[in-house]
C-alpha cells in the first residue's frame, strides 16, 4: 500500500511504501539504534552504527517533476493515452510481434511457439464480444480511410465518438460495419468544417455512394447532428493550391461566390461545382491559361457542371458590378 505525498521543498511529488516506512522505524538489530532510509541511494541503514538493513530498494515515486500542487495531482507517463480509435481506448496491452528477449536474443523454437499462443489468445481477449469485434473492425476501416484522405486526429477521434454510439445505441444492427463507419467518418469531417466531397470517401470506401449517404443522413437524424451546409467558399483554397493559380484570382473567386450567396444563387446546387466554376471564372478574367478539363480534374466535378455554373456566376457577377 502507498500514499502519494507532494514535497514543496524539491517540487516533486512521492509515494512512500508502507514496508520502507514500518523498516525505517524499526531499531537495528546490532547496536539497536535508528534505523534510516535513504531514498536518494535506495538504502536503509542505522543512524549509530551504518549497519546497511536494505539496498537497491525501488523507488516507487514518479520520474517526473512538478513545480505546485496542481502540476502533482495530474497523471504524467502513465501509459499510452487513451483513443477511441481502439474498441477498448487503448487500456489494454499488446504482445510484441519480434520474436527477441529483453537482451535483443531471437527465441528458441519452444519459446516461439509459446508466444504466439500467448499472442493468439490475447488477441482473443481484447475482442471477447461480438460488440467489441463489430468496434475493432470499424474503428480499422476508420483509422484505413482516414489515412488515404489525410485526415486530422481530431476528425478520426470524432468519427470513432460517432461510430462508438452508434454500436451502443444499436443503429448498426442490419447494417453494413463499412458503410456506418464512412458516413461516421463523413459526418465527423462534416462537423470539423472540413471541405470533402462524399465521392471522396465512396472512392477509398468499400462500399457505394449511394450507401455512404444513406448512411449519413440516418447517423444525421437520429443524433440529431446540427451541421451547418457546406459553404463553397471552402474549397476555394483546396482547389486554388491544385490548381496554382494567382493570390488575385483566388481573391476574385471568392468575391464572385460571395455574390452568388447573397443573391442566392448556391441554394440547391453542389458547392463543390459552384466553386469549380467561380476558381475557372476568376482565372478567365485575370487572363490566366485555365482550362476547363483542368479544373474538372482538381475538383472531380464533370464539365458540364462548370460551364453551366460559370455562366450563372458571370451573369449574377456582372449584374452586381454593372
Amino acid at each position: 500500500m502507498t500514499q502519494t505525498k507532494y514535497d514543496s521543498k524539491n517540487g516533486r511529488t512521492r509515494q512512500s511504501n508502507t514496508f520502507q516506512e514500518s523498516l525505517a522505524g524499526t531499531t537495528c538489530p546490532e547496536c539497536q539504534g535508528r534505523v534510516v532510509q535513504h531514498e536518494d541511494r535506495g538504502e536503509a541503514t542505522c543512524a549509530e552504527c551504518g549497519l546497511v538493513l536494505d539496498e537497491d530498494t525501488i523507488d516507487h515515486g514518479p520520474e517526473w517533476r512538478a513545480f505546485d500542487s496542481e502540476e502533482g495531482d495530474e497523471k504524467s507517463r502513465v501509459g499510452a493515452p487513451t483513443t477511441q480509435l481502439m474498441h477498448d481506448k487503448g487500456l489494454s496491452t499488446n504482445i510484441g510481434w519480434q520474436d527477441k528477449d529483453a537482451y535483443g536474443e531471437r527465441l528458441s523454437s519452444r519459446k516461439r511457439t509459446q508466444m504466439q499462443r500467448l499472442r493468439t489468445w490475447d488477441e482473443r481477449f481484447r475482442a471477447k464480444d461480438a460488440q467489441e469485434r463489430n468496434l475493432k473492425q470499424a474503428f480499422g476501416e476508420i483509422d484505413r480511410m482516414a489515412s488515404a484522405l489525410d485526415l486530422s486526429e481530431p476528425v478520426r477521434e470524432t468519427a470513432g465518438v460517432l461510430y462508438r454510439r452508434a454500436v451502443e445505441e444499436e443503429l448498426v444492427i442490419g447494417r453494413s460495419i463499412e458503410g456506418m463507419a464512412t458516413a461516421a467518418l463523413y459526418a465527423s469531417v462534416r462537423q470539423h468544417g472540413a471541405p470533402r466531397r462524399v465521392t471522396e470517401f465512396a472512392e477509398v470506401s468499400r462500399v457505394s455512394k449511394k450507401r455512404v449517404q444513406r448512411a449519413y443522413l440516418y447517423l444525421k437524424k437520429e443524433f440529431e447532428l446540427a451541421i451547418e451546409p457546406e459553404d463553397p467558399t471552402q474549397y476555394i483554397p483546396q482547389y486554388a493550391s491544385s490548381l496554382e493559380i494567382s493570390d488575385e484570382a483566388e481573391h476574385l473567386a471568392r468575391e464572385i461566390l460571395d455574390v452568388a450567396k447573397r443573391d442566392k444563387i448556391h441554394s440547391g446546387r453542389s458547392p463543390a461545382g459552384l466553386a469549380a466554376a467561380a476558381i475557372y471564372a476568376a482565372a478567365n478574367l485575370t487572363n490566366e491559361k485555365l482550362t476547363q478539363d483542368a479544373v474538372s480534374t482538381a475538383a472531380d466535378v464533370c464539365r458540364v457542371t462548370i460551364r453551366d455554373r460559370y455562366q450563372e456566376l458571370l451573369d449574377v457577377y456582372a449584374d452586381h458590378e454593372g
